[in-house]
């Protein structure tokens, strides 16, 4: 497919509509999160910059996919020393996980506009089934500067126990626990065509050979 779009965009041949596959833009793209603190309040973030591919078959979404990247080391609260303790052995370890990923196994339409995506998540070292709710994808249109974009969001709903992250304390008087468990996970992803691979560079010519001394 990658010659084929290359080979269409030198003859000057749109390939938008034989490219099936779409690059997640991590620079519009969020993961956000959101788990209970105190049994009261709600601690916030994203959970860190979002890359990968998502195969996109309108007429036939069941044959969709997704393969996605988060590279946890830049999970966000807003608070540096909460931050440093989310990224810590007692919860994200990213020093030896620095990264989380999912992998689709089965997309099914729920009705217009609406999709089911169930795929592995693997975090923290574990890898479990997981279920996103998913709303779209947006038709294709062109942004402001000429690319076209498409664009959905998903949620989850995640036990963080279940990947390990099971660091919490007890409050006074029996009161609960310092951290929930479920953790509320909102997607908000925008894709681009993949960019063409750069063309080869031109190996470099041959030295000339060197003239030969003048007879004296």
């Amino acid at each position: 497919m990658t010659r084929l779009v290359t080979l269409l965009a030198a003859l000057g041949i749109p390939a938008l509509a034989l490219a099936d596959s779409w690059a997640i833009d991590p620079n519009h793209t969020e993961a956000e999160f959101h788990v209970q603190h105190m049994m009261v309040t709600m601690v916030d973030g994203t959970l860190g910059t979002v890359s990968g591919t998502v195969d996109l078959d309108d007429k036939h979404p069941e044959k969709s996919s997704v393969d996605a990247t988060i590279d946890v080391t830049k999970l966000d609260t807003r608070v540096d020393k909460r931050n440093a303790h989310l990224r810590s052995p007692d919860f994200f370890d990213v020093e030896k996980f620095p990264t989380a990923t999912f992998k689709s196994t089965k997309v099914s339409k729920k009705g217009k506009g609406k999709l089911t995506v169930v795929g592995n998540l693997t975090m923290h070292g574990i890898t479990k089934p997981v279920t996103l709710a998913v709303t779209g994808p947006s038709p294709v249109f062109t942004n402001p500067w000429g690319q076209p974009v498409r664009a959905f969001s998903a949620t989850t709903k995640l036990n963080r126990e279940d990947f390990g992250l099971t660091w919490n304390k007890p409050l006074e008087k029996g009161a609960g626990m310092l951290v929930g468990k479920q953790v509320d996970v909102t997607l908000t992803v925008e894709v681009n065509p993949p960019k063409p691979p750069e063309p080869a560079a031109a190996p470099a010519p041959a030295a000339a050979p060197a003239a030969a001394p003048a007879a004296k």
